[in-house]
C-alpha cells in the first residue's frame, strides 16, 4: 500500500539525464522497507502541511476582507446595537469577535448601574471597574483568536525542521545498506555502489520538497497573523478610549 502511494506521486518524475533514464518507480520498487516506511512518512507530512496551508490561506484570507468590512462598518455607524448586529454576521473577522466581547460586557455594566443608583463617588470607582471588566473581556477575546488563528500553523514548523532530518535518516539507511551489499559481492565498482546511493538519495530529496513548502508556508502565515494581532490591539485601544469619552 505504502509503495504504491509513493509510486503514484512519482510516476511523473521519470526523467533523461545524459541519455541515461533515472526511473525513480523502479527505484522505489526496489527500496528497502524502513527505506518505503520513511518516504511514506515524509509523504504524509507534506500532504498535511499543503492542506493546512490551503485551509489557513483562505481562512486568514476571509479574516482580512471581513475585518476591513466591519472596520468600515464601525467607523461609519452611529449605534453601537447595530455594529453589534454587524459584528455578528461577519464571524469570520477576529476584530469583530473583539469587539462583540467588549460591547457585551459594556452593556451589562449599564444595566447593573442603571439597577444600581449610587453616589457620584461610588459611581466613579464603578466605572473604573467596567473599563477593566471591559478590557479583560477584550483581551480574553484577543488571546482566543490568536490561538484560533495559530492552530495547526505548528504542524508546518514541525515538518520544517523534521521533514529533512528524516530524509537524511532514510539516505544513511540506504547508504549502509549499499556498502553491505558491496561487502558481500565484494565488488566496489562504480556500477556497484552508484545505483544504491542514487537510490539512498531519493529520502533526503522527499525530505527537502517536504520542508522548503512549510518553511515558506509557516513564516507567510506568521507575518499575516502578526498583522492581524496588530489590528486587534489598536481596535481595543480605540474602543477603550470611545467608551471612555462617550459613554463612561
Amino acid at each position: 500500500m505504502q509503495s504504491s502511494i509513493i509510486i503514484a506521486i512519482t510516476q511523473a518524475a521519470t526523467t533523461q539525464i545524459g541519455g541515461g533514464e533515472l526511473d525513480l518507480i523502479e527505484m522505489l520498487q526496489s527500496a528497502s522497507s524502513v527505506g518505503l516506511a520513511t518516504l511514506s512518512l515524509l509523504c504524509l507530512f507534506s500532504i498535511l502541511s499543503w492542506g493546512i496551508m490551503l485551509l489557513k490561506y483562505f481562512s486568514l484570507r476571509r479574516a482580512f476582507f471581513q475585518t476591513r468590512k466591519f472596520l468600515q462598518i464601525f467607523w461609519t455607524s452611529e449605534k453601537m446595537e447595530t455594529i453589534y448586529n454587524e459584528a455578528e454576521r461577519l464571524d469570520g473577522s477576529p476584530v469583530a469577535h473583539v469587539f462583540k466581547a467588549g460591547y457585551i460586557e459594556f452593556r451589562k455594566s449599564r444595566k447593573q448601574k442603571n439597577e444600581n443608583q449610587e453616589d457620584r463617588t461610588a459611581q466613579t470607582f464603578a466605572q473604573m471597574g467596567d473599563l477593566e471588566s471591559i478590557e479583560r473581556s477584550m483581551r480574553k477575546a484577543i488571546n482566543t483568536q490568536l490561538t484560533l488563528m495559530e492552530s495547526l500553523v505548528g504542524f508546518l514548523a514541525t515538518t520544517a525542521s523534521s521533514a529533512p532530518f528524516i530524509g537524511l535518516f532514510g539516505t544513511v539507511w540506504g547508504i549502509m545498506l549499499s556498502f553491505h551489499k558491496i561487502g558481500a559481492m565484494g565488488n566496489a565498482s562504480l556500477a556497484t555502489v552508484a545505483p544504491g546511493i542514487s537510490e539512498a538519495l531519493i529520502a533526503t530529496a522527499f525530505g527537502l520538497a517536504a520542508a522548503i513548502p512549510s518553511v515558506i508556508g509557516y513564516n507567510y502565515f506568521l507575518q499575516k497573523i502578526k498583522i492581524i494581532d496588530s489590528e486587534m490591539e489598536n481596535f481595543s485601544s480605540d474602543f477603550l478610549n470611545i467608551l471612555k469619552r462617550h459613554f463612561l
